[in-house]
C-alpha cells in the first residue's frame, strides 16, 4: 500500500455522520472541545466557521467542505455576529424523527452536514500534527471533483432514515477525509511534517519505497540513488520534511507495524520481527523496548489484557 493508506489502515479510523442541519434566519452555534478530528460540508447555501481564540471566521460557501484538527471549542454560524448558541442542546433539541435538525425561523437559507473521526493508536500524530487547526476546501479547488460526488451521497444520505444508514455514513465520513487530505496536499504541496512530504517528487517516492519492502535491508546510499540524489542532500531533505533521518524513520514505522501486529493479531514474535525486517528476535525485542520502553511480550500481555 502507499503510506497513507498504510497509516490509515492503522489508525483504526471511527467515523460518524451527524445530522443534517437545517437552518432559516440568522444563528450561531458554539461547540465545545472534542477528540482528534471533525468535518462539515455545505450542501446549500453559506456558513462561517472559526476555532475559538486561534482562527478568524472563515466562510463556506456551497460545496465547500473543512476540517477541525485541534480539538478546541468552535463555532459555525450563518452570521458571526449572531448570538451564540449552546451547539450540542440546539442539535438534541431540534432532531426531527426523519433525522434532520431543522432550527430557526422563515424560508430554509442553509444546509450543511458534519461527522467526526476517532482514531486509534498513536499513529494520528503522523496526520494530525502538521495540519493546520482549521483545513478549508473550495468547492472549485483541486481535487473539489470527488468531494463534490461524496457531498452529493451525503445530501442523499441524510435526507431521510434508511436501512443501512449507519454502515453508509461511516463509509461516506472515510471517503470525505481522504478526499479532503488529498486537496489540502494540492493545494498546499509544500506542507510541513510526513503528510506534506508525501507531496515531494523524491522523499514521497522514497516514503513510498520504504513502505512498500519495510522489511527489505535499506540503506541511505540505495535510496538516494533510487530517488536521483546525492547521499548528504537526500537525508538533508528527508529529515526537513519528515521531522526524522530515513533510518530512523524506518526503524520507526516498523515498530509501528510490529506494535499494531502485537496488539491485534497471534504472530509469534519470530514472524512479527522477521515480518518487520530483523533477522534476530533479541535484536527486535531490544529495538521495541527502546522505543516504547517496554519487551514486545509484556506490550501483548498488556494490551491483551485491556481488551
Amino acid at each position: 500500500m502507499d503510506p497513507l493508506s498504510d497509516v490509515f489502515s492503522l489508525l483504526k479510523v471511527k467515523s460518524v455522520l451527524s445530522a443534517r442541519f437545517e437552518a432559516a434566519g440568522a444563528w450561531a452555534l458554539r461547540f465545545p472541545a472534542y477528540r482528534h478530528v471533525k468535518f462539515g460540508g455545505v450542501v446549500k447555501g453559506a456558513r462561517w466557521v472559526w476555532i475559538e481564540g486561534v482562527t478568524a471566521p472563515t466562510k463556506m460557501e456551497e460545496g465547500d467542505f473543512c476540517l477541525l484538527t485541534d480539538g478546541l471549542p468552535h463555532c459555525f454560524a450563518s452570521d458571526p455576529g449572531a448570538a451564540r448558541q449552546d451547539g450540542e442542546k440546539v442539535f438534541a433539541s431540534h432532531l426531527d424523527a426523519d433525522g434532520i435538525v431543522r432550527y430557526g425561523r422563515g424560508d430554509m437559507r442553509t444546509i450543511s452536514v458534519g461527522g467526526l473521526f476517532e482514531f486509534d493508536g498513536d499513529t494520528s500524530g503522523l496526520l494530525l500534527n502538521f495540519l493546520p487547526p482549521l483545513v478549508h476546501i473550495r468547492a472549485d479547488s483541486p481535487g473539489g471533483t470527488s468531494l463534490s460526488a461524496a457531498l452529493e451521497l451525503i445530501r442523499a444520505e441524510t435526507e431521510s432514515v434508511r436501512p443501512g444508514a449507519a454502515a453508509m455514513a461511516g463509509s461516506i465520513a472515510n471517503i470525505v477525509l481522504v478526499n479532503v487530505l488529498r486537496a489540502h496536499l494540492a493545494a498546499s504541496p509544500c506542507s510541513a511534517g510526513w503528510l506534506g512530504a508525501l507531496s515531494d517528487p523524491r522523499i514521497g517516492s522514497a516514503l513510498r519505497m520504504v513502505h512498500e519492502e519495510i522489511a527489505r535491508r535499506w540503506k541511505v546510499d540505495d535510496l538516494a540513488s533510487k530517488v536521483g540524489m546525492s547521499r548528504t542532500a537526500f537525508i538533508e531533505r528527508f529529515k526537513d520534511l519528515v521531522g526524522l533521518p530515513p533510518l530512523e524513520y524506518l526503524i520507526r514505522w516498523r515498530m509501528t507495524i510490529a506494535r499494531d501486529a502485537l496488539k491485534t493479531g497471534n504472530d509469534s514474535l519470530a514472524s512479527i520481527a522477521t515480518a518487520v525486517g530483523y533477522a534476530s528476535e533479541t535484536t527486535f525485542s531490544a529495538t521495541f523496548k527502546k522505543m516504547f520502553g517496554q519487551s514486545p511480550g509484556r506490550y501483548r500481555s498488556q494490551a491483551r489484557s485491556k481488551v
